[in-house]
């Protein structure tokens, strides 16, 4: 068959599997600040870094040879990726519910967007702050809202026991802390 037929791709251009699953509902609660972060980057990409891509793959297209040409291979593959990227944002910029964690300051009840210091069985604390899927970051002691510590433990308030399910078992964990951000301004 002829090369000018075949598919560029080694089937990475799919979509399935990329996207981390919303829970039933669709409900996408994300912050104002992961909001704004993902539609930065979004614009980011749609305004400085495509445009980039695509004027680096039209000059290597124009040196002539594509087969052997660095540029161009790699190229338009970071272009297939730049595109992967700008569908995963666009949609879940569409799906998001923004859900203001500043409007609970104050209260000692767990909502989206509290950082919660609880503690587990074997008395050791733990601090975490519940956010979207994405923007959460584990490194950063930030768990999704759809996470098993997070469904535990909303709605519950300080001095609460609530019931953690992992594999190893039912583990009871204690609500010590709660605390949002305090409104800008």
């Amino acid at each position: 068959m002829n090369k000018a037929f075949t598919r560029e791709t080694d089937g990475e251009d799919d979509d399935a599997g990329v996207l981390p699953p919303l829970p039933a509902g669709g409900k996408n609660y994300i912050t104002p600040r992961g909001y704004a972060h993902l539609r930065a980057e979004l614009l980011q990409l749609i305004d400085d870094e495509r445009p980039k891509v695509v004027d680096i793959v039209h000059w290597a297209a124009s040196n002539g040879d594509r087969s052997e040409n660095g540029d161009y291979i790699y190229g338009k593959k970071r272009l297939r990726e730049i595109d992967r990227r700008i569908r995963f944002l666009t949609q879940r910029l569409e799906l998001a519910e923004i859900t203001d964690p500043t409007l609970h300051h104050g209260h000692d009840q767990v909502f989206f967007g509290a950082t919660v210091t609880y503690a587990e069985e074997s008395g050791q604390e733990r601090t975490i702050t519940i956010l979207g899927i994405d923007e959460a970051d584990s490194a950063q002691a930030q768990v999704s809202w759809i996470s098993p510590i997070a469904r535990a433990l909303l709605k519950s308030r300080v001095g609460d026991v609530a019931t953690l399910v992992t594999p190893a078992g039912a583990q009871e964990v204690e609500v010590l802390r709660v605390s949002y951000p305090a409104a800008p301004g």
